[in-house]
């Protein structure tokens, strides 16, 4: 058997998996009721009550008519 096709199809899943995590994304987790910043360990446990926020600086403003 060929050690190639091993090799590539593990670097793939590799690739795949640190992409599908967002490694690199900003983001935090936020109590939902008070939006006050809380330790990541909440969300990763999802625990009730807490979500992820992005960190994203821009906001949308509602168009006046």
């Amino acid at each position: 058997m060929r050690k190639t096709p091993v090799t590539v199809l593990a670097a793939a899943v590799m690739v795949a998996t640190l992409g599908l995590t967002g490694c690199g994304s900003k983001r935090h987790c936020e109590h939902d009721a008070t939006d006050t910043r809380v330790d990541n360990s909440y969300c990763e446990k999802k625990m009730q009550g807490y979500e992820w926020e992005s960190d994203s600086k821009s906001k949308k403003k509602k168009k006046r008519r």
